[in-house]
């Protein structure tokens, strides 16, 4: 009995629902790629920085959410692979301006059906008049979290985690 009040509370729990969510979708996005190399954070990164040329790696991380550590080092990654450049700002000699490069540019436009194909099958699971109420309740949810974060002073964005919080810590 106790085993099934835990499972029945696990199932309606928004973290682990979200997470299972979250799971499901980069299986999906790795699935539909293949042997693609491209992970979903970093489609997110060169999406993000497409659609914001120049943008700071600071930036990145609120646009994006995710935390800076790891940001840095997967921008470091796609630096290598020739998908990104950066520069040193004009403003601040300790930012970056992060841009996407010619390669960059090709591998997200040959990507971005696919990503599009993995979003149409995530949100199939819904029936069509609840897909763009589902989509503006993330989007509430994300930034009451971001709200939340800013008044705690943690300075991060919702979905970024302390590696002592990523460990369960």
């Amino acid at each position: 009995m106790a085993r099934e009040t835990a499972i029945n509370r696990l199932e309606r729990s928004p973290l682990h629902l979200l997470h299972r969510a979250g799971q499901g979708a980069a299986e999906l996005f790795q699935t539909e790629l293949g042997d693609d190399d491209l992970t979903p954070r970093q489609y997110a990164i060169l999406l993000t920085v497409a659609q914001n040329e120049g943008v700071s790696q600071t930036q990145l991380v609120e646009l994006t959410g995710i935390d800076r550590s790891t940001l840095a080092d997967v921008v470091r990654r796609m630096l290598k692979k020739g998908l990104l450049q950066r520069r040193r700002t004009r403003d601040d000699a300790r930012a970056y301006a992060v841009k996407v490069t010619d390669e960059g540019a090709k591998v997200l436009k040959a990507r971005e059906p696919l990503a599009r194909k993995v979003d149409e099958r995530i949100l199939a699971g819904l029936p069509a008049q609840h897909r763009d109420r589902f989509l503006q309740d993330l989007g509430t949810i994300i930034q009451a979290l971001n709200r939340l974060s800013d008044k705690e002073g943690t300075g991060k964005s919702a979905g970024t985690l302390s590696p002592a919080q990523r460990r369960g810590n």
